[in-house]
C-alpha cells in the first residue's frame, strides 16, 4: 500500500477535478443516534437509490464503458424527484467546457433505465435536482426524507451508490467530525467514517431511520496518481438540512437567498474562551444597534464562538426578511439586540 498524501481532496465522480486543504473545527458530542439498523430500512434505502449513468460523449468517459456506465449515484426523493451531487451530472468536452447536463440517464434498483430533466441546481453547494417524466415516475414507488433532527458525532450511518461504477453497494459507519471544511464548496461538511469511492457521488447518507442526513460529496484521496478510480475511508457529505433548502428552492422555482447579517468578525480572548468580535458593521445589523469592537456572544440562545460557526448558522438556520436575537458583550455589558436579516 502506497503512503497516504493527506491534505488533497477529491470528488467521488470518476475523473472529476478538485483540490483543497481541509480545516476543521472539532464539535463534541456525548449523544449520539442509538436506533437498531433494521433490514425495512436497507431495503427503502436501496430502493430509493439510483445510478447516475454516464454521458458516453463526455470526454472523461472512455469508451470501453458504453452504454451501461455509471458515473455517480442519486436518489429518489419523492414525485419523481431525483436529487444527486452537481458534480455527478455535470458534462466535460473540449469545446463546451463544463456544463450541467439538462436531461439524465438514470439505473434504478431494480434495472429500469430512465431519463429525467433538469429542474435546478446549486453549483454553490454541490446539490442538483432532475424529475422523472409522468408516465415513468409509477416505477419510483419508494420514496424518502430529509431527517429533522441533528448530525452529532458518532451517529450511525450507512450509504448506498454505485462506487467504482458498480452496485448497488453499501456502506456502514458513523459520523466524525460534523463542522469540517473543503475548498469544494462553500459551506461546512459533514464527516463520515465509511468506505466510500469514486461513483458514491451524490448518494445519500441515510441515518438509523433511513432518512437523509447528506449527500456524498468527496473523499481525501490516499494517492498522487490523477485519472483513477479511488476509495477511502474519509467521506464528506453536504448537510441534509442544507440541502433541503436547496432542493425546495428548486421545487418552487425560485433562486435560493441568503442571509445577511451584516458583520465581519476577527478572534479575541474573552477570558478564558476565543470569542469573536466586531472588526466591521453594516446593514442591518448596525441599523439594530451592533457596534464595532462588541463581542458575539449567541444567535437565537445558540452560542457562537467562531465565524464559521455563525455563517453556517445563518445559512442554514435563516431566511432573508427573518428577526433573529444577538446578545454581546460591550465592555463589561451584555446586550441582546434583534436584527431583521437581509438578504443576498
Amino acid at each position: 500500500m502506497s503512503k497516504l498524501q493527506w491534505g488533497l481532496a477529491r470528488w467521488l465522480c470518476r475523473g472529476a477535478v478538485s483540490v483543497g486543504v481541509v480545516t476543521t473545527m472539532l464539535v463534541f458530542s456525548v449523544k449520539a443516534e442509538t436506533t437498531p439498523l433494521g433490514q425495512d430500512v436497507f431495503l427503502q434505502a436501496r430502493q430509493v437509490t439510483v445510478g447516475i449513468l454516464a454521458d458516453t460523449q463526455d470526454q472523461r468517459v472512455p469508451e470501453k464503458y458504453g452504454k451501461v456506465a455509471i458515473r455517480g449515484t442519486g436518489f429518489h426523493l419523492r414525485d419523481g424527484y431525483i436529487i444527486t451531487a452537481r458534480h455527478a451530472a455535470e458534462k466535460h468536452d473540449a469545446t463546451m467546457g463544463t456544463t450541467i447536463q439538462k436531461q439524465i440517464r438514470l439505473l434504478t434498483n431494480d434495472l429500469h433505465e430512465l431519463s429525467a430533466d433538469l429542474v435546478g441546481d446549486s453549483a454553490f453547494m454541490d446539490v442538483v435536482v432532475y424529475r422523472v417524466s409522468e408516465p415513468h415516475r409509477g416505477i419510483l414507488a419508494t420514496e424518502t426524507s430529509f431527517s429533522a433532527g441533528e448530525t452529532v458525532p458518532g451517529m450511525e450511518v450507512f450509504t448506498v451508490g454505485y462506487p467504482l461504477g458498480w452496485g448497488p453497494t453499501m456502506a456502514f459507519g458513523r459520523l466524525g467530525n460534523t463542522n469540517t471544511f473543503l475548498q469544494t464548496v462553500d459551506t461546512r461538511l459533514i464527516q463520515a467514517d465509511l468506505s466510500a469511492c469514486s461513483g458514491n457521488s451524490g448518494g445519500g447518507l441515510f441515518n438509523a431511520r433511513g432518512e437523509i442526513v447528506g449527500i456524498l460529496h468527496a473523499v481525501i484521496q490516499t494517492d498522487k496518481e490523477e485519472n483513477q478510480a479511488y476509495c477511502s475511508r474519509m467521506a464528506f457529505a453536504i448537510p441534509g438540512n442544507l440541502a433541503e433548502r436547496i432542493v425546495n428552492a428548486a421545487l418552487s422555482g425560485k433562486p435560493l437567498a441568503f442571509s445577511k447579517l451584516g458583520v465581519h468578525l476577527t478572534s479575541v480572548k474573552d477570558e478564558t474562551k476565543l470569542r469573536v468580535a466586531v472588526k466591521d458593521v453594516t446593514e442591518p445589523a448596525k441599523a439594530a444597534g451592533v457596534q464595532k469592537h462588541d463581542i458575539l456572544l449567541a444567535i437565537d440562545g445558540t452560542e457562537i464562538l467562531d465565524g464559521a460557526q455563525l455563517k453556517n448558522y445563518l445559512i442554514e438556520r435563516t431566511t432573508p426578511g427573518q428577526e433573529v436575537s444577538i446578545k454581546i458583550r460591550r465592555v463589561d455589558v451584555d446586550l441582546t439586540f434583534h436584527v431583521v436579516l437581509g438578504g443576498g
